[in-house]
């Protein structure tokens, strides 16, 4: 564990802002639909931040987008997603419109592919407030103010700048601006810095996480690098396989995993302070939808797992206060 920073202590957590109940998204395939997303739970309280982690392919991503709205055409979706009571996998198209950049606004992974090239950073960032119908002065001005709460240098000369003229770590500043733009409760940031070096990582890490406590903002940070997430997540959701094997307070999650996958996510970040502590890499192929083995998706790559695990799906349960896990020895793999 001495690789994995652990976060502040979350905030006391009251009603969900966004509950997702047993969500699930099929994809179209050549053999049929391919579930994706497999009856995904959780929740977000209004300014807390919660991490969603897994390898690639675990399902993290498409559980963002069907937050947001943004699915593959041909989806099928099902479960519950209720943002501040409402339903929103069955709200119109234009309800979900309304609600994108807005109340719900996205960080997307690679902000070069997401801006468009053509457009100055200033022209994209104030676009929705133009939509609204905001006067031209006060739209400058608040273009100004996101980009300088952004930590763009010497702003008031960068409106003017495309995305090819901004460096990685500076396009990234823009995309937070463009999401902070509609004023939302709720931030999905997607991989938000795997792009970018080490340093610059760190600055944008920092940014965000002054971002949610002074704007009292919650957030969905999707990532599958456990130290992002513990720098500034408070809960934590594990994914494998498109389900969730573990979910709580992000602290608790990493001191102690209830799931040997999770177990095996901690074991697999070298330790940066000491010379001789070793990463553990995760032995195996990781299961995906398409390919999920019967019983626990994990058991083909799991130290601990036995004949059951072979042949029965575990459940999600609860296995602590405020602990859930999807393993039949997640008890005996919290005494250990």
């Amino acid at each position: 564990m001495s690789g994995v920073r652990t976060p502040v202590e979350a905030p006391v957590e009251v009603d969900g802002l966004l509950e997702v109940a047993g969500l699930v998204v099929d994809l179209p395939g050549a053999r049929g639909p391919v579930r994706v997303v497999d009856r995904v739970t959780f929740d977000i309280p209004p300014a807390t931040t919660v991490g969603l982690i897994g390898e690639s392919g675990s399902g993290k991503t498409m559980t963002a987008n069907a937050v947001i709205g943004l699915l593959p055409e041909g989806a099928a979706t099902g479960g519950e997603l209720r943002w501040r009571g409402e339903d929103l996998l069955r709200a119109s198209p234009a309800r979900r419109r309304r609600l994108r950049g807005h109340e719900i606004a996205m960080i997307f992974q690679d902000p070069l592919a997401a801006l468009n090239p053509t457009q100055t950073i200033a022209r994209q960032v104030g676009e929705i407030l133009r939509r609204a119908g905001r006067p031209r002065d006060e739209v400058r001005r608040r273009v100004l103010e996101l980009l300088e709460r952004a930590g763009i240098p010497e702003p008031a000369g960068r409106m003017r700048s495309y995305p090819h003229e901004f460096s990685g770590g500076m396009r990234q500043r823009a995309m937070i601006a463009l999401a902070l733009a509609g004023s939302p409760a709720l931030l999905l940031a997607d991989e938000p810095t795997t792009a970018l070096d080490v340093t610059v990582q760190a600055r944008i890490l920092r940014l965000l996480r002054s971002i949610q406590q002074d704007e009292g903002l919650a957030m969905l940070l999707v990532s599958h690098d456990l130290r992002v997430v513990a720098h500034v997540a408070h809960q934590v959701v594990v994914m494998y396989a498109g389900r969730v094997a573990e979910r709580g307070p992000t602290a608790a999650v990493l001191a102690r995993p209830a799931h040997p996958y999770t177990r095996a996510l901690v074991d697999s970040v070298p330790a940066v302070r000491t010379r001789t502590a070793l990463a553990h890499p995760l032995p195996g192929t990781p299961a995906t939808p398409a390919n999920r083995p019967p019983g626990c998706a994990f058991h083909p790559r799991c130290p601990l797992a036995r004949e059951r695990c072979r042949t029965e799906e575990p459940e999600p349960r609860t296995v602590a206060p405020g602990r859930w896990a999807a393993c039949h020895f997640a008890e005996e793999l919290l005494q250990r």
